[in-house]
């Protein structure tokens, strides 16, 4: 079966707009998210672009704030500072990657941790880490929307998590093995440097892949019955296409898919699902949810 993250994220837009438009009705502000676009990436290029049209979705404000990639860390920083103290704005992000001559982790840690809409800052990881409430980064939180609206089972169940990077691999393998549902499952961690991948593979009741490595997970990894989320999007040349590539996932959909219970395709699975984390953190921004004003 498949896991249509297209249709969750559409329906997790229209009961935000509603809930946005009981708040204006109530008298509060209408919720705003600003971005900062550094240059001239082609896919933070797109995803901004879907971040925008999200907003309106969901009835937010939105400022996009543009800079060309020669601009300095200081310049930046300064910007950031701006963000942090207007209070209009209730979240904000700065699109990744930058360009090499900016260190990330400054930038990330100089955003005020309440606006920090994107999860990356320490405070905010590290309240994740033990359970306390905070903005959880967007493709975590996404993947655990999948699993609830789908019922997908959790509780004791064998997780592999393929992948350990800050955005993706370490968050979902902490809110996998947390005490709440989706969650409280049995959690293993794979990597480059992990021996017998394939055989831990084939025992996962549950794999989420975020290698960015496309067609990984093949079919001989996976036992029947297993849940699959699919976290890779990787440009593929592909001839057949207007754009000249298509996007790939991390798993071997075409022969892995027949084996699963569940399955998230590529594009139209996780993707949507975390720009609506992204406008669901800036909703609890907004009304104070997370951290009161």
């Amino acid at each position: 079966m498949i896991i249509d993250g297209k249709q969750v994220a559409a329906d997790i837009k229209r009961e935000i707009s509603e809930t946005v438009t009981r708040m204006l009705a109530q008298g509060a502000k209408r919720p705003h998210l600003a971005a900062i676009l550094v240059g001239h990436d082609g896919g933070s290029e797109t995803y901004v672009a879907h971040k925008v049209k999200a907003c309106e979705e969901c009835g937010f404000k939105s400022t996009l704030i543009r800079f060309e990639d020669d601009i300095t860390e200081e310049k930046l920083l300064e910007t950031i500072d701006t963000l942090n103290k207007n209070n209009d704005v209730d979240g904000f992000i700065v699109q990744l990657p930058l360009p090499k001559h900016i260190s990330e982790q400054r930038v990330i840690e100089a955003i005020d941790y309440r606006k920090d809409v994107d999860g990356f800052h320490p405070v905010n990881v590290g309240r994740m880490s033990i359970g306390l409430p905070c903005f959880v980064s967007a493709t975590p939180a996404g993947i655990l929307m999948l699993l609830e609206r789908y019922n997908i089972p959790t509780k004791g169940a064998n997780c592999v998590v393929l992948g350990r990077s800050n955005i993706v691999g370490k968050p979902v393998a902490n809110l996998m093995m947390q005490k709440h549902i989706p969650g409280d499952s049995t959690v293993t961690v794979c990597h480059s440097a992990t021996k017998n991948i394939k055989e831990i593979c084939s025992q996962a009741d549950i794999i989420i892949a975020a290698l960015g490595s496309p067609g990984f997970v093949k079919a001989d990894m996976v036992k029947d019955g297993a849940v699959i989320i699919d976290v890779g999007t990787t440009r593929v040349p592909d001839a057949t296409r207007k754009s000249g590539f298509r996007l790939c996932g991390d798993v071997d959909y075409e022969n892995v898919a027949p084996k699963c219970s569940w399955i998230t395709p590529v594009p139209g699975g996780v993707g949507p699902m975390t720009i609506v984390s992204l406008m669901k953190n800036t909703l609890l921004a907004a009304r104070h949810d997370i951290y009161p004003a």
